[in-house]
């Protein structure tokens, strides 16, 4: 009788994991769909979409591009220098040195002939840091601010940099990434668009490991050598490409990454920048925002750009993959409890009703019934409580519908954008799609679920060490000797604590 009680509870139990996997698979081909459609629709623009009117226009509104930075010694000179050729009409590049123990400073100094200025920066958003001095260049005419401060975290620096900003815009931009030279005109056309109705606009992040960079720019894409970032090219593709694409057309998106976002700076204020005690700050940013404007009943657009492109290192190791998705899913278990309150709540429209709820169910809840179905399905199996016809419906159901999920993303990005160029590249993210399935998404199901579990005990954020190792810096020809030595790229390993 006991185990009979025992058989039915697993086989009722796995029934429900396939019907879940059925769902969350199904949702992500709606959103796949729906990028698909506004791809379509962004492909029928690009031959008007303006930008060379833009970049020429009085009205395009200026923007701050705000870069923290915490001991970025080996590449922040090239990536300033990369930043400052950007092609927009009227902007600024903030950095924020965060308290760095390196020569991050000393570089820059160097480079750019910094002298230290007499400036008062507002406390608009609230700061833990102190400010120790403000330095522009002294001869160049580069639009350039260096703001040093007492170390306080990438959150801090960002708030100070909000504090320092003057223009309408800002852009929030990781001090290792390498942005495409059309980035801010693409990613800031919505506000000229409708300058009345958006407050942010999220720009996509890829993978650059294996690519090649020249004086701060990719130059060549290739996939990357090892199979471990070349499964992340996939997940980035599927889940923030194609996703949140998904999700802007809904108006319904939440997330915009702190890698490449921009916002309107007088709402940062107004919602006081962004929060200290929550490790996914940018995504509680965007939140924060919907919450905020909802209440106050405001008619407003956060929308998401597939075009521009931050390209960004993946983590090569499994250690450094594990520590990024453990603090991944606890920034989005704190931002659901932070939140809590406007889930299922209709005074918060499709946020509330829609977006929130699936986040709970699909984004926070899926690797802990992923984990449950890969130890239940086979305990069920081995019980009896379920047949062999059961668990290959669960196989093709879990892992077989995903992996058609992966092909039909690389087919809307390869008809859309064509990013990679070499036959032997889209076989790799071929392979790589199947491999997914084979031990990467059960091993970020176990560090999701313990991300989970430690928002849940609320242990110390700790975000560890980041190698980066990714994508290869050919040389440009070497300067005469009476010039300066152009710095080398970033190579060797990138101290992320307190940034």
């Amino acid at each position: 009788m006991t185990g009979d009680w025992v058989r039915d509870l697993l086989h009722a139990t796995d029934v429900f994991i396939l019907t879940y996997f059925l769902v969350i698979n199904s949702s992500y081909l709606v959103l796949i769909v729906l990028a698909g459609a506004e791809f379509v629709h962004h492909l029928r623009r690009v031959p008007f979409a303006g930008h060379e009117e833009t970049y020429r226009s009085p009205l395009t509104q200026p923007i701050s591009v705000l870069v923290p930075a915490y001991n970025e010694s080996a590449g922040i000179v090239q990536s300033v220098q990369a930043m400052l050729a950007l092609r927009y009409p009227v902007f600024e590049v903030i950095v924020i040195d965060d308290g760095s123990s390196d020569d991050t400073f000393a570089r820059l100094e160097q480079e750019f002939g910094l002298v230290e200025v007499p400036r008062v920066v507002p406390d608009a958003t609230p700061t833990r840091g102190g400010i120790l001095s403000v330095h522009v260049p002294r001869d160049r005419p580069d639009p350039l601010v260096v703001v040093r401060k007492e170390n306080g975290g990438k959150t801090d620096a960002l708030n100070t940099g909000i504090n320092v900003a003057r223009h309408p815009l800002v852009c929030m931009v990781d001090a290792d990434s390498i942005l495409d030279p059309q980035a801010l005109l693409s990613v800031a056309k919505p506000f000229s668009d409708d300058p009345v109705r958006t407050v942010a606009s999220g720009g996509v992040i890829r993978v650059a490991n294996g690519c090649t960079a020249v004086a701060g720019r990719i130059v060549d894409v290739r996939m990357p050598r090892r199979w471990l970032p070349r499964v992340q090219v996939v997940e980035y593709l599927r889940a923030f490409l194609l996703g949140r694409t998904g999700w802007s057309r809904l108006g319904g998106l939440l997330i915009i990454s702190g890698a490449f976002g921009i916002f309107r700076r007088d709402l940062l204020v107004e919602v006081g920048g962004l929060a200290h005690d929550c490790i996914g700050e940018d995504a509680e940013l965007v939140v924060r925002l919907h919450r905020h404007l909802r209440r106050q009943r405001r008619d407003y657009r956060i929308v998401f750009v597939a075009e521009p492109v931050s390209w960004s290192e993946a983590p090569s190791t499994l250690k450094v993959l594990g520590k990024q998705r453990r603090r991944w899913h606890r920034g989005i278990a704190e931002i659901l409890r932070k939140h809590r309150g406007m889930i299922g709540n209709p005074r918060y429209g499709r946020i509330g009703l829609v977006a929130m709820p699936y986040y709970v169910l699909f984004e926070l809840l899926a690797p802990v019934i992923e984990l449950a179905g890969v130890i239940l399905v086979p305990l069920g199996l081995y019980a009896g409580a379920v047949d062999a016809r059961f668990a290959v419906v669960f196989v093709g159901v879990a892992y077989g519908y995903a992996l058609l999920l992966n092909l039909i993303a690389l087919t809307v990005e390869e008809y859309s954008f064509r990013r990679y160029h070499r036959w032997t590249d889209l076989f790799a993210a071929v392979a790589a799609s199947v491999l997914e399935n084979l031990g990467y998404r059960q091993l970020t199901a176990l560090w999701r679920t313990m991300g989970m579990w430690s928002a849940i005990r609320g242990g110390k954020h700790v975000w560890g060490e980041m190698t980066r190792t990714g994508f290869q810096t050919v040389q440009t020809q070497a300067p005469p000797p009476a010039a300066k030595e152009p710095a080398t790229a970033r190579e060797g390993a990138r101290a992320e604590s307190g940034s």
